[in-house]
């Protein structure tokens, strides 16, 4: 694979990340508040009018903190960047015995060591990516992603937690809705989970299962919060 082909991977299995993690929270903030409004036994109306709020307003809350941490992270990286490259221009014999402990930790030794790190220090540019790696503990930050995994995730959110409220929007009778709900939503809280395996390295299933049980927990609580303020009040 070429450079170029690498990075539009690395860049297509980022958004991927975002839309799994934002379709997770949605499916997940969402079922919460349609179980909780049915626990209330409350209006169809309501819960699509509370369901949707929710879905916009934590949909949007969830992309803005994605891009105000991407983007702080990617200036955080250009400043250590700056920092770096000033350092390499400016104090090279320093910069020099940094990297040649780096590579001597390695593994590298004797005349090994030196040839590489003159390799290495003739490219000015992987010296510095080098050290930002090592040193500091920083990968390729994309400049451009914050906005664009910003909306991924937003959509993704929306997309998903626009689900279990499908249902509702049916005349089959409230309990009928209700049940649709929770087989959309525990079906796609298993499709989610198993998607999540593909960062996560779990097995699949295992992982699906896992996102079943949290969403199913999250939604069981909702739904007695519900029906015990219902007791309360009426």
């Amino acid at each position: 694979m070429d450079k170029n082909g690498e990075m539009s991977h690395q860049k297509a299995a980022s958004y991927l990340k975002d839309a799994v993690y934002g379709a997770n929270d949605g499916i997940v903030t969402t079922f919460a508040v349609v179980a909780g409004v049915a626990g209330a036994s409350l209006d169809p109306v309501v819960i699509i009018l509370l369901g949707a709020a929710n879905l916009l307003a934590d949909g949007f809350s969830m992309a803005a903190s994605s891009f105000l941490a991407s983007r702080s992270e990617s200036d955080v990286f250009a400043r250590e960047r700056e920092v770096e490259s000033w350092e390499v221009a400016n104090r090279p014999a320093g910069e020099e015995k940094e990297i040649k402990e780096i590579l001597a930790q390695k593994g590298y030794a004797g005349e090994d060591l030196d040839k590489l790190t003159s390799l290495v220090i003739k490219n000015k540019k992987f010296w510095i990516d080098l050290m930002m790696k090592e040193e500091l503990g920083f990968g390729v930050v994309e400049s451009a992603r914050p906005f664009k995994g910003a909306l991924t995730t937003f959509l993704a959110f929306v997309t998903a937690g626009f689900v279990p409220l499908l249902p509702f929007f049916f005349s089959f009778g409230f309990q009928s809705n209700f049940l649709f709900s929770a087989l959309f939503s525990g079906a796609l809280f298993f499709v989610i989970g198993a998607m999540r395996a593909i960062f996560t390295r779990k097995a699949w299933y295992w992982s699906g299962f896992e996102m079943f049980f949290v969403g199913g927990l999250a939604a069981t609580i909702a739904y007695a919060v519900g029906f015990l303020i219902k007791g309360l009040i009426v």
